[in-house]
């Protein structure tokens, strides 16, 4: 395993292309297909039925320590080698990983790390759980320096405990419907999924039969509050191209205006990803397996821009092999930003003031605001809030 430096890079759809989308109500799917399929690279899911799952991050998997506490419906097995065809097979007579505590017909699951190695060529991981973990683990250790304006809980506990909210897949019937009914394509090995039009998340594996047999696992993942946020609203247009018949003389002219017309597709879909797809991301590689990397990424944190969390497997020529993305709603993000300023000026009010181009006491009421008055003691909070309204 290795653990590398965060770096800025562009999140690239090497390997992938994007076929129409289709349409149920307020929910547009567009299929990611993949037309060299290698195979060596293999996902399986792990289903585990426990009301919650503890991940030990650090130490051995019972020790004291930070924990990772969430509803964890499955994991996903990765098998990498040249018989990939086989393995997922083996993988299904696997025991579940873990060990399981029971009281009053309530079960916890307690599982090690969020990508735990298995075997030679098998890698266990928790999707999407690995990349909210590092969301949360954001300057989780609270100040290093003993500043006089925060809290003893601050000073000796930092962020903890620190947690975010989201929705499971199958809270929406529109999204439920739409998995049905919507045609999956021959070398289809992912998905992007709009709700309303705003890109909610991307999910891509590395083989076609993978991602049939993940498909209505969509449901089981987590996405942000657009999913019922956005669920009261209309209907999204169809976004249909044609051909011109009159252009169009012999079956070769027709396969290519079909051609033509099938790339201002993707294009216009890739478009509509842009906040993501070819997006510049700040990335960390948490393993690395043969000659793919898992990394998990955010994206710039900007407020007046739409963010993203996830993760991504790459070969070492780009491609790319596996993507889960996750859309930080808006109060998310801004906490992020204020927490990232906060490292950035050590700690200290005046300075990361001073970074956002802001006063002190708009600073502490924004913390109030963001949920983080914990961090700061009593006194601070109330001397800045009435200093803003004598202002």
């Amino acid at each position: 395993m290795a653990r590398l430096a965060v770096v800025s890079k562009r999140l690239l759809p090497v390997g992938l292309r994007l076929a129409p989308s289709q349409v149920w109500g307020s929910i547009r799917l567009v299929p990611v297909l993949r037309d060299q399929v290698p195979g060596d690279l293999r996902f399986t899911r792990r289903p585990y039925g426990d009301n919650a799952a503890v991940v030990t991050l650090e130490g051995e998997r019972m020790a004291p320590g930070v924990k990772y506490v969430s509803y964890v419906p499955h994991g996903l097995v990765m098998d990498w080698d040249d018989r990939s065809a086989e393995v997922t097979v083996d993988t299904r007579l696997q025991p579940s990983d873990g060990k399981v505590l029971k009281k009053n017909n309530l079960s916890l699951r307690v599982l090690h790390r969020m990508a735990h190695r298995e075997d030679k060529n098998r890698l266990r991981l928790l999707p999407l759980h690995l990349a909210m973990e590092g969301f949360l683990a954001q300057s989780f250790g609270g100040p290093e320096t003993a500043w006089s304006e925060y809290s003893a809980q601050a000073l000796s506990e930092g962020l903890n405990p620190r947690h975010e909210g989201s929705v499971l897949g199958w809270v929406s019937t529109a999204f439920s419907e739409a998995l049905r009914i919507f045609e999956i394509h021959e070398q289809q090995v992912g998905v992007l999924i709009f709700h309303a039009d705003l890109l909610l998340s991307a999910s891509i594996v590395s083989h076609p039969e993978d991602y049939r047999a993940l498909h209505r696992a969509l449901l089981e993942d987590f996405y942000g509050d657009l999913l019922l946020q956005y669920g009261f609203l209309g209907d999204v247009p169809a976004l249909g191209l044609s051909v011109d018949d009159t252009a169009v003389s012999s079956v070769g002219e027709l396969r290519t205006a079909i051609e033509h017309m099938r790339a201002h597709w993707a294009d216009f879909h890739g478009s509509m990803a842009g906040g993501l797809i070819g997006a510049d991301v700040h990335a960390h590689t948490v393993y690395e397996a043969g000659p793919f990397h898992l990394q998990r990424f955010v994206t710039s944190l900007v407020p007046s821009e739409e963010n993203h969390i996830g993760e991504f497997i790459q070969r070492g020529d780009g491609t790319l092999e596996y993507l889960k993305t996750y859309r930080l709603s808006a109060a998310q993000t801004r906490r992020a930003y204020l927490l990232k300023h906060l490292a950035e000026g050590e700690w200290n009010l005046e300075r990361t003031a001073a970074l956002l181009n802001t006063s002190r006491d708009d600073l502490v009421l924004r913390l109030r605001n963001a949920g983080f008055g914990y961090l700061l003691k009593e006194h601070v909070l109330l001397e800045a809030a009435r200093r803003q309204a004598r202002r």
